[in-house]
């Protein structure tokens, strides 16, 4: 099969790409930087925009499927962008596809989707949409697995959307390396009580996941449906950062900060940053707030038995150590050691 992949010199995409090669597939990737790595992998590459639906579409001509990863994740920056690349994307990446006569379509979402506040607690899919956004990610995020479901539903193809939650492993560019950097400086607090559970999912199981729903879109009980990811065990969000942080030698965060105290600070955060236009992240939002106090991890259930996702394939301490490994090996690199 020949596989289209957006994003496919991006953390998760990368890892997606070369699950795809040796699974046998031919792989074609749309990304917006030159990725010469991919190439060496025999990987036809496109450079381009979400946007531009021209240039998706002649990329796509002789694809047999879509997985679509690309996407302006983070916490803060113009809605527009946002909506651009997340929605009007999307949109595109279906118009090139029927342009193209593809049908099977794997869409990376987030469990963000159903974020509104609340605690999760080992809930499954049929929770609904959320709603009260406090980040536009979120919303777009949600608006964008809205439209390719319906797509699917509407008969114009099969789709799976997937939820990775917390994704992590080596090459992140967000998770691990933004807490590091705040503990580093000093700046990263507990926020609440501390006793917030969480799943997460290492990198090698979300990408596993994408290899296993393609596969799924022949199987008419799994299409046009969405579906949690995980590592499928949850744990003290906190407990488990500070062994990570102990595994890169770095001290564990052991002061707190109350969770209204927090979600006040990123709300005068966001009003005054919006006031000077600044597109730098700021210390705090109401959805960074809420997501380090309160408990949310989810049923992946759906995934074992419709996919045969099985996370224990990747486990979590075995990819905590390599990420610490390959983190201390880079900075002796870095600092000539």
């Amino acid at each position: 099969m020949k596989v289209f992949v957006t994003g496919g010199g991006g953390f998760l995409g990368s890892y997606v790409v070369r699950d795809l090669l040796k699974e046998g597939h031919e792989v074609v990737s749309f990304q917006r930087s030159a990725h010469p790595e991919l190439l060496k992998l025999g990987v036809e590459v496109f450079q381009g925009s979400l946007t531009d639906g021209d240039a998706l579409a002649l990329a796509m001509r002789s694809c047999d499927a879509v997985i679509h990863i690309a996407a302006k994740a983070g916490v803060w920056g113009a809605a527009d962008e946002y909506y651009a690349v997340n929605v009007t994307g999307t949109e595109r990446v279906l118009k090139a596809m029927e342009a193209n006569g593809i049908k099977k379509l794997v869409y990376c979402s987030s469990p963000s989707v159903v974020f509104n506040g609340n605690a999760f607690e080992g809930e499954d899919e049929s929770v609904p949409y959320g709603a009260e956004w406090t980040s536009v990610y979120p919303t777009t995020k949600a608006l964008a697995e809205q439209k390719v479901l319906k797509w699917g539903r509407a008969g114009l193809g099969k789709v799976i959307a997937l939820r990775p939650h917390l994704m992590w492993g080596i090459g992140d560019p967000h998770l691990f390396p933004t807490v590091i950097k705040r503990v580093k400086a000093g700046r990263l607090r507990v926020i609440g009580d501390g006793k917030n559970r969480v799943d997460t999912t290492r990198v090698e199981n979300a990408s596993a996941a994408h290899i296993l729903a393609l596969k799924a879109l022949d199987k008419q009980s799994a299409i046009n449906r969405a579906y949690f990811i995980s590592q499928g065990e949850e744990y003290l969000l906190w407990d488990w950062m500070n062994q990570v942080f102990k595994q890169i030698n770095l001290p564990p965060v052991e002061k707190h900060v109350p969770y209204k105290l927090a979600y006040g600070m990123g709300a005068m955060f966001e009003c005054i940053w919006k006031l000077a236009g600044s597109k730098k992240v700021p210390p705090m939002t109401r959805f960074v707030a809420r997501a380090m106090a309160k408990s949310h991890w989810f049923s992946i259930e759906a995934a074992r038995k419709d996919l045969g996702y099985c996370p224990e394939r990747f486990p979590t301490e075995e990819g905590v150590k390599q990420y610490a490994e390959a983190w201390l090996d880079e900075r002796t690199t870095s600092e000539g050691v």
